[in-house]
């Protein structure tokens, strides 16, 4: 027979959660590091980005507890995706100062398996870990770069665009079909895309587009303001980042800042592009007629 003591030898030890803390805050991170200790929690912590995806690249963790905002280059929305792919089974709670974040929750729930919006009790904290443990994370979700989601996507986005453009009388005192008004736009998109899958220094000289210039020079025969191929343009930006908002569950956040800014910034080129031809046709115009 066994004693009773050599019955609990034989008993496995208790396995602890492993737990990875990201906090920019020091105090913050100290008291969250000792509190989650004292509830049984293994935690390692990391007071940026970087530190934490070195963590996450060299150890296995059950749970991830990130702070959303933090300075410098990414946020804990990076950190949520490092963890989804290195650990897809590991839980993964953000948490943040700011309880405005209701526009915001839907997106980040398409990442993350919860949000503890700061100064919630500590305790309450524990107490979500465990739910969440016992539920299991959430499917690592399909994300798609945002070059392939504007491909997809481009027909549906010109059509929202000419949805937009009918709203405004002045550009419509230009008549045109559908087809004659977004004829620029299949090329700009394949400009757009090229952009995003080639990327480009911040600051960088944009690609000269042909096509931009050619635009420029239609609308001035069409009767276009300058004016009117402004409002057309900012419709235009409105319009793909709207496509962006209806695709947010595909979205890679860690790539979404720098990719609005090159979509910005391309948009803003091609129409700089179209306005020195359509000036300069505007000037050959203004020309005298000489005999």
């Amino acid at each position: 027979m066994y004693s009773a003591a050599q019955s609990t030898l034989a008993m496995p030890e208790p396995t602890e959660t492993r737990l990875l803390l990201v906090d920019d805050d020091d105090d913050l991170r100290d008291t969250l590091c000792l509190i989650l200790e004292h509830d049984s929690f293994h935690v390692q912590t990391a007071g940026n980005v970087n530190d934490a995806l070195k963590l996450i690249a060299t150890n296995v963790f059950d749970v991830l507890v990130s702070d959303l905002h933090m300075p410098n280059d990414g946020d804990g929305l990076t950190v949520v995706s490092a963890m989804r792919h290195a650990n897809p089974k590991a839980v993964t709670i953000i948490f943040s100062a700011h309880p405005e974040m209701t526009a915001a929750t839907a997106a980040i729930l398409a990442q993350t398996d919860d949000i503890f919006v700061k100064p919630q009790a500590v305790g309450n904290l524990a107490e979500l870990i465990r739910a969440k443990i016992k539920t299991g994370a959430r499917p690592v979700r399909t994300v798609a770069p945002i070059a392939t989601i504007l491909e997809e996507e481009t027909e549906s986005t010109i059509q929202e665009w000419l949805v937009k453009v009918q709203t405004d009388e002045h550009v419509l005192s230009v008549a045109l079909d559908d087809a004659e008004r977004s004829a620029h736009l299949p090329q700009m998109f394949r400009d757009l895309i090229y952009r995003l899958r080639y990327p480009m220094p911040l600051g960088s000289n944009a690609l000269t587009s042909p096509a931009a210039a050619e635009h420029g020079l239609m609308r001035r025969q069409q009767g276009y303001t300058a004016a009117m191929m402004v409002v057309e343009s900012r419709m235009l930006q409105v319009s793909i980042f709207q496509t962006l908002q209806n695709n947010l569950h595909r979205v890679d956040f860690s790539q979404l800042m720098i990719s609005v800014m090159a979509i910005a910034d391309e948009v803003d080129s091609q129409l700089a592009q179209s306005m020195v031809a359509y000036v300069g046709e505007s000037n050959v115009d203004a020309m005298p007629i000489v005999a």
